[in-house]
């Protein structure tokens, strides 16, 4: 089982051919072409190679499913007794990427 750890919008994702992954919004349309460099970790199912931090020449690539936004998150914070209360909705931006091939 073939997979490697990439890193982007600050977070760090363990991805397979083939899988849909949600990240951070990245720019592009839908059917276009984007590729991860920062891998830092790939696996062929045998070896296991790990990047200081990152793995050169590694990279994983797909292309773009759906650009879309999350479920609405709602903050809301108040104080008994004090007519004291805030509510602050918040939905967060996502692509969804296929992914197609991992080259090491």
């Amino acid at each position: 089982m073939m997979y490697a750890v990439v890193s982007t919008g600050g977070k760090q994702y363990k991805v397979q051919e083939g899988e849909v992954l949600r990240v951070e919004k990245l720019e592009g349309d839908v059917g276009a072409p984007i590729s991860f460099d920062s891998v830092l970790m790939f696996s062929d199912g045998e070896k296991v190679s790990l990047g200081r931090p990152v793995i050169d020449g590694a990279v994983v690539s797909g292309h773009i499913v759906q650009q879309g936004k999350e479920k609405k998150v709602i903050a809301f914070k108040y104080k008994r007794r004090k007519h004291s209360r805030r509510k602050v909705g918040h939905r967060q931006m996502f692509t969804a990427v296929k992914i197609d091939s991992i080259k090491a």
